[in-house]
């Protein structure tokens, strides 16, 4: 008895090797401790992602994950969102526009130098693998997470600017993996804290949601899924454990030959629901091949434990395995996990701010303060982060900015549903709105704020809501804030065209 106990361990320790393969882990810290490169060995680990709190400087990260590339070997995957705008982990390199910028821009060549430069920055940091560009619509303004990630609302151009922005940095050596497979733009709930539903007729998602993964498809070496149920293609499961969508559609309909992963399975609409151990073995065997397992030390063991036992009872094949294995090591070799120098910093700032200044656009005939005016400047005191996005621009990195313009008085507020406009003294100064989070403005704000100009430095429908004229930038990195400062000087007009219905 107990030699048949110590065989069965002695099989889960060698199938928690091959499940080890199978996932992508996060780890707190800025550096490799012995307890995680332990873990990372004992278990046969190659994915790591990196997030802004494993992150310092360029010295710290080429280390670090240096120092992960000599614990997981020569078929290392080191990701990392990089995408642009609100949503980029290394904060120091130069700054890419958001993507919906670049549709604002419209301009393929554009959208390639930028990706291509991304990608020059991060594999200087080591990483390999950016899970980037966002293929999502935005066909809904009321989404709480996607928003200024997206190109835009129609499916071929956003699937051309992406498509060159990914080719940018294949040319630099960084893999792509395009998200979310298949289409987080229509939803009013964010996956981190729910499980939202896309409830359209095929045909609808044929035209729209679909079509830029389906364009895309022959492209991208790997897509990333989404935690959201789109009925009329499977009613019982989200699309990352849907064997309809990953292998009926995606695999036998588009004959997409990349990698397959699993969006984060911590997220609330997954583990909240299902467990993670039993979502990652769901995962793989509706067709992912890689689950990213983000939680803790804990979830992780539950996570390589369950994919342990499938693969030892059958429940996921050692064929099926072996192509995932496949793919996986396909996308490394192609890819290979080794740093650059990076001599392009300056030249990379020069693209990036291109970017911005092209990205500008105007909504209702915006004016400017004369030169030397006096203005007030009005922004949100706190600028945390959703989660999903670094935190925004401080309040009085807005108000220097400006400064090098103006006399500014600088007035901020905690709560948007209660602060009383109409409270603000009525002594000629010219009024400046900065909006510098994702959320969209309530009833209050929308029928009671009157700002002379609105600067909408993240999410550009929050134009919508204010009854000013308004500028738009889709982000608020410091480029973004110099070309606003360009725009009010008469030095820059703003020739960028909102790419999502409503602003015409």
């Amino acid at each position: 008895m107990n030699q048949l106990v110590t065989q069965t361990q002695n099989d889960l320790s060698e199938f928690r090797q091959i499940a080890g393969q199978l996932i992508m882990i996060r780890f707190p810290g800025t550096v490799l401790d012995a307890a995680t490169a332990d873990f990372i060995k004992a278990n046969g680990i190659r994915a790591v992602c990196l997030f802004r709190g494993n992150m310092t400087d360029s010295e710290q990260l080429g280390k670090l994950t240096a120092d992960l590339r000599a614990v997981m070997g020569p078929e290392s995957l080191i990701g990392i969102d990089q995408e642009g705008g609100a949503v980029v982990r290394s904060t120091w390199v130069p700054a890419p526009p958001a993507a919906m910028g670049l549709g604002a821009a419209d301009d393929t060549d554009l959208s390639y130098r930028t990706g291509a430069a991304v990608a020059r920055a991060v594999k200087a940091l080591g990483f390999n693998w950016n899970f980037a560009p966002v293929l999502d619509l935005n066909n809904n303004p009321h989404n709480p997470v996607i928003a200024e990630r997206s190109f835009g609302a129609e499916p071929q151009r956003a699937a051309e600017l992406a498509m060159a922005w990914m080719a940018g940095s294949h040319a630099e050596g960084v893999a792509c993996c395009v998200k979310h497979f298949p289409g987080h733009g229509d939803t009013n709930v964010d996956s981190h804290r729910d499980l939202p539903t896309v409830n359209k007729p095929v045909e609808e998602l044929d035209r729209l949601e679909l079509a830029p993964f389906r364009i895309a498809s022959g492209a991208a070496p790997a897509m990333m899924t989404a935690h959201i149920v789109y009925p009329t293609l499977d009613p019982d499961n989200p699309a990352t454990m849907s064997r309809r969508i990953l292998t009926g559609l995606l695999r036998d309909e588009w004959q997409y030959k990349g990698v397959v992963i699993t969006d984060g399975m911590d997220m609330h609409a997954i583990a909240g629901r299902y467990g993670v151990g039993n979502a990652a073995v769901r995962a793989l065997t509706a067709g992912a091949d890689m689950v990213m397992a983000l939680g803790t030390t804990e979830t992780q063991n539950e996570t390589l434990d369950s994919i342990a036992a499938a693969i030892a009872s059958g429940e996921l094949t050692m064929a099926e395995v072996q192509q995932r294995l496949d793919r996986l090591a396909s996308l490394a070799l192609a890819y290979p996990c080794k740093p650059r120098s990076y001599k392009e910093d300056a030249a990379d700032r020069v693209v990036m701010a291109e970017g911005w200044r092209r990205s500008l656009t105007a909504y209702g005939a915006p004016a400017r303060p004369a030169a030397g005016a006096q203005v007030r400047l009005v922004v949100r005191q706190d600028v945390v982060s959703d989660g999903v996005s670094e935190a925004g621009v401080p309040a009085e990195a807005v108000a220097a900015s400006l400064r090098r313009l103006y006399d500014v008085e600088l007035t901020t507020f905690a709560d948007a549903d209660t602060f009383d406009w109409s409270a603000l003294p009525q002594d000629g100064r010219f009024t400046i709105l900065a909006s510098t989070s994702r959320l969209r403005y309530g009833e209050h704000a929308r029928t009671t704020w009157k700002p002379d100009l609105h600067l909408a430095l993240w999410n550009p429908y929050q134009a919508l809501d204010i009854d000013s004229p308004s500028l738009m930038t889709y982000g608020f990195a410091q480029p973004a804030l110099d070309a606003v400062n360009g725009w009010l000087s008469g030095e820059l007009e703003a020739t960028g065209n909102a790419p999502v219905p409503g602003f015409a």
